[in-house]
């Protein structure tokens, strides 16, 4: 009774003084990126730029094309890597569910049934065996049979006081780990879209290529026969005839490698929905105009990357959760304060199992002091050095976010630059074309002229239909860049 009452008293004074515990450990202090207050001028220097604040949530609309919307719906809602991704959230809270139960008592119950019988040739067995019903006068007779049952009925409870915080701290740990797994299928949503994005316009850019190419051929084809008509009067050579095959077999050459690339875009687009090959063959195999770029594009400032592009979030939290598991490495330096108590009932036969004299019980307090353990010391190093690896991988990762950026601004500007120059090119080669052709068929020129101007228009209209698909998958990777998109999954 007097030790009950004790063990009572102590579970009040550690139960009141277990809030006032610390937490041993760097607390973790939210780092404050490096970053410069404006974007440089060579990727900013165009009229369609400006600084203002990034609306960002759902970029892909501003191209103006319900296909590529429905594609994306579409694709975050079946898409394995994104679905992968949600599974290591769940994963993480049941890693910080598992943190937490620390910090409650750990009960067991038991049962069992042993029959044992000890050797006759040995002490104890001997003893038990020869003396098996001792008979004191005035004492009930004490039976020690050999064989001898036992029955338990029992229980067990232990709590560990968080003294010095080292379950604080795991949990810490486990929060900010659940934090990045969050943030990591941000990214992945991130990359979806763009990569939806990217893909369809890389479809239409093929599409468009491949029209170009098929009206080249039809024209090449008609100069071809026009130079055949002409070779049948005496008026051109076959030179000039197997010149123009020439250039028409060459255009048509080009055909099936574009149809290649049609069926590579759909079959990735394909992919990215969780789909098969080909599904989507039907819905996208017709041709539509590569989407244009919205006339302003608002890309903030770089103080705004840290907290929208979800990889930058992302190192954040693995570096608070290397920063919390210091802590959980220096806690086991420290003491530790366990609370136990187990009892039951114990008996030689199930019928007295129940009885009040079968009862059997402890309880009380475990203090554990660690005097020496090289290994522990040794873990609060590997800690650090693991912390100071991730305030690297941090600083790396918004030094790349800022470089991504910059680079994806200056290709945008320089396509569109570039498209301004392709376009008129593709102008004055028709025009020259057109000239060649009147000079040719008047005999005022030969007709290495005719083929240089139609050699000098398809490529240019290549070129052109080329930059038009590079405008906008350059402005899909400055939105990738800038982190947009990753808030239609809250």
């Amino acid at each position: 009774m007097i030790a009950t009452k004790t063990s009572s008293r102590l579970l009040v004074i550690v139960l009141a003084a277990a809030p006032l515990g610390c937490s041993v450990g760097p607390n973790f202090t939210r780092p404050d990126p490096h970053v410069p207050a404006q974007w440089s001028a060579t990727a900013t220097t165009s009229s369609s730029l400006n600084t203002e604040s990034q609306a960002v949530v759902t970029w892909w609309s501003t191209f103006q094309e319900p296909t590529l919307v429905s594609l994306i719906d579409r694709s975050t809602a079946a898409n394995l890597d994104l679905r992968a991704a949600v599974l290591r959230i769940t994963e993480a809270r049941a890693e910080r569910e598992v943190a937490s139960a620390a910090f409650w008592p750990k009960v067991d119950a038991n049962a069992s049934y042993t029959r044992q019988r000890l050797s006759d040739t040995t002490t104890t067995g001997a003893v038990f065996t020869n003396f098996g019903n001792v008979t004191i006068p005035g004492t009930p007779a004490i039976n020690f049979p050999n064989p001898s049952n036992q029955f338990q009925l029992g229980g067990s409870a232990s709590w560990e006081i968080d003294l010095f915080g080292r379950v604080r701290r795991s949990v810490e740990a486990a929060n900010a780990e659940l934090q990045a797994s969050v943030e990591d299928q941000r990214a992945v949503l991130v990359s979806l879209c763009a990569d939806v994005a990217r893909n369809y316009i890389e479809l239409r850019g093929a599409q468009l290529r491949r029209d170009v190419t098929q009206q080249t051929l039809a024209t090449q084809s008609e100069l071809y026969d026009l130079t055949r008509q002409r070779q049948a009067v005496g008026l051109t050579t076959d030179l000039d005839v197997a010149n123009a095959g020439a250039q028409r077999d060459t255009t048509r050459a080009l055909i099936p490698q574009l149809e290649r690339e049609v069926t590579q875009d759909i079959n990735q687009l394909s992919l990215l929905m969780g789909r098969e090959p080909d599904t989507l063959r039907t819905e996208l195999e017709a041709e539509r105009p590569v989407p244009q770029v919205p006339p302003a594009l608002p890309i903030g400032l770089p103080s705004d990357l840290a907290r929208r592009r979800p990889d930058i979030r992302e190192a954040e939290a693995r570096l608070h959760a290397a920063t919390a598991r210091i802590g959980v490495a220096v806690g086991d330096l420290f003491p530790r304060l366990t609370l136990g108590a187990s009892g039951g009932v114990q008996s030689q036969s199930a019928s007295d199992l129940l009885k009040w004299a079968s009862r059997f019980g402890s309880i009380g307090p475990t203090f554990e002091m660690p005097l020496f353990d090289g290994s522990r010391w040794a873990t609060v190093r590997l800690q650090n050095v693991r912390a100071q690896e991730a305030a690297l991988d941090y600083e790396r990762t918004v030094l790349a976010a800022l470089h991504e950026v910059e680079n994806a601004l200056v290709a945008y500007k320089a396509d569109q630059d570039r498209g301004v120059s392709l376009a008129a090119a593709v102008e004055q080669s028709r025009d020259a074309l057109n000239l060649a052709r009147g000079r040719y068929e008047s005999g005022v020129a030969n007709f290495i002229d005719v083929l240089d101007a139609e050699r000098t228009l398809q490529q240019n209209q290549l070129s052109l239909a080329t930059n038009t698909t590079a405008i906008s998958t350059d402005l899909v990777a400055v939105y990738r860049a800038l982190g947009g998109g990753w808030e239609t999954s809250t």
